[in-house]
């Protein structure tokens, strides 16, 4: 999966630091309408150093990847670079071309960076927000409301009938196979969102759920949370045709996987289509 970039590690630990405070070591982090600075000539994402480019904004420090330190470059849609064929990318363009440890990176820099811009101002009284001295968050310099980083909580969930699987694709957007998935509403627990999600997009009833794993899908703030269940009682698809635009039982060897990895659903396809531990 995409975050799965050991033996490099991501250390999101907040710091108040500037470039200067390490030097050779600073990668400018630039965004231009939603798309990212980047080199993306090779299969890894190449970011620019500090050095490297012509900017005079404020820069946030993000998180560090190994000994790499990332810093947001904010309020400068105009950064030269002065090395490298480098060029705007959207984060479902770097997905599409990239992979390691500087894709997972440009993802959760993409999650920061849009919460950033998206909370310029104060959504309580319209006040100016400022970065807090001791934690991740902005605070409004008028009233003193604090936000934090948005995270949405969302299930991936794979159905099983015995050696069968429930297959999806959704309506718009994404075009390859996936599984049903859905975000946490307010009041419910991660399993509740299993059953409801299940129940709405496929008509079906489930039992046995067990959680696999978690990721952190930056390009769209969520937090995904997979897990496996059994259909209980009919397995007769009632299919929400608003939200999909398929949705059948597919037999371990017929499960047709995404053309990439960085995904906990395709994973979880793929653990099931190769016969493991579910």
């Amino acid at each position: 999966m995409i975050q799965d970039i050991y033996p490099s590690r991501l250390d999101n630990s907040f710091r108040r630091i500037t470039p200067a405070d390490c030097p050779g070591k600073s990668i400018a982090v630039c965004f231009k309408d939603g798309r990212i600075l980047a080199d993306t000539s090779g299969r890894d994402v190449i970011f620019p150093r500090v050095s490297e480019v012509s900017v005079n904004a404020e820069m946030i420090y993000l998180f560090a990847v190994d000994d790499e330190k990332f810093f947001l470059v904010r309020g400068n849609e105009d950064t030269k670079v002065k090395n490298g064929s480098f060029g705007y990318y959207t984060t479902r363009e770097l997905r599409d071309k990239c992979r390691g440890k500087y894709l997972f990176a440009a993802f959760t820099a993409f999650h920061l960076a849009k919460w950033y811009d998206d909370n310029r101002f104060c959504g309580k009284c319209g006040g100016k927000t400022g970065c807090d001295d001791a934690e991740r968050a902005l605070v409004c310099a008028d009233c003193g409301n604090k936000v934090y980083p948005r995270i949405n909580p969302a299930v991936i969930v794979g159905v099983t009938k015995g050696d069968m699987i429930l297959i999806t694709r959704y309506r718009r957007g994404f075009a390859h196979n996936a599984l049903i998935a859905g975000f946490t509403e307010i009041g419910e627990t991660l399993e509740q969102t299993v059953q409801r999600e299940v129940m709405e997009e496929a008509g079906l009833h489930v039992k046995n759920i067990r959680y696999y794993k978690s990721q952190p899908w930056g390009m769209a703030s969520d937090l995904l949370v997979g897990f496996y269940c059994d259909v209980d009682g009919s397995d007769t698809i009632k299919m929400d045709e608003s939200e999909l635009k398929y949705a059948e039982w597919v037999s371990r060897k017929d499960i047709e996987l995404q053309p990439y990895e960085h995904s906990l659903t395709n994973e979880m396809m793929k653990l099931f289509k190769e016969g493991g531990s579910c």
